[in-house]
């Protein structure tokens, strides 16, 4: 049987070519208002993307528009359920406005981060995905957060990302070290490298603000569709 990995692509975030984007990935992972994106946006990429039957995701972060959800905050695990559910909650009704539904939540920057290791952090955000509706959780390998949510009997998807190095411990290398974020043809081969060994990876991240996001996400499709690694949601 053939390979398949969905490409998913972090999106509403005031970056330029969004919708372009949602013409080559499978799965939109769509800021819900907290770290960025507003209601508008909200609504034109879940109407696109149901269009075009693109997976429709939740990004959901922190409150921290002027941090771009990307600073640690020491926020309760209550915080975290509540913020969690209403972020859902509202991308969720766009969603199904738009002919589309929620299929899947990913975690942003600071939360996503705090969620691989914090365990009452991913207990705070299953609980809240439990309570509406229990979407698919699109998570870190191996983390505190899709380990929780596999338990409470959750759909799981590990990602891998193609824009972003990794260090020898198989983390992420911080964004404020040098080289954190890969060039096109290093993001192209580690995006290859993750689908082809990588079995565990059922999905690969390009972020919608990395520069030159569009035309990467093009040579990464050209790519994995030469290599006969067919493109499927995960959701």
């Amino acid at each position: 049987m053939a390979r398949t990995i969905d490409l998913n692509a972090d999106v509403g975030e005031g970056i330029a070519g969004d919708r372009e984007l949602l013409a080559l990935v499978t799965s939109a992972s769509i800021a819900c208002g907290f770290h960025a994106g507003d209601t508008a946006t909200m609504h034109s990429l879940c109407r696109e993307a149901a269009t075009r039957g693109v997976t429709i995701g939740a990004h959901v972060g922190y409150r921290d528009r002027e941090g771009f959800g990307r600073r640690p905050l020491d926020v309760p695990p209550e915080t975290v359920e509540a913020d969690t559910a209403e972020q859902l909650d509202a991308l969720q009704g766009i969603a199904r406005a738009e002919g589309g539904r929620v299929a899947y939540v990913k975690l942003h920057g600071a939360l996503y981060d705090r969620s691989n290791r914090d365990a009452e952090c991913a207990a705070a955000v299953v609980r809240a995905l439990r309570a509406e509706r229990s979407p698919a959780v699109l998570a870190f390998p191996d983390s505190q957060l899709i380990n929780q949510a596999a338990a409470a009997g959750l759909t799981t998807a590990a990602e891998g990302f193609a824009d972003r190095r990794y260090a020898a411990d198989g983390t992420l290398v911080s964004r404020a070290e040098p080289g954190a974020i890969l060039d096109e043809q290093a993001a192209v081969d580690q995006a290859l490298r993750l689908a082809r060994e990588r079995q565990k990876i059922r999905s690969l991240c390009i972020h919608g603000d990395t520069p030159g996001a569009l035309a990467l996400a093009g040579r990464i499709v050209d790519e994995l569709q030469a290599a006969g690694i067919e493109l499927s949601p995960f959701a």
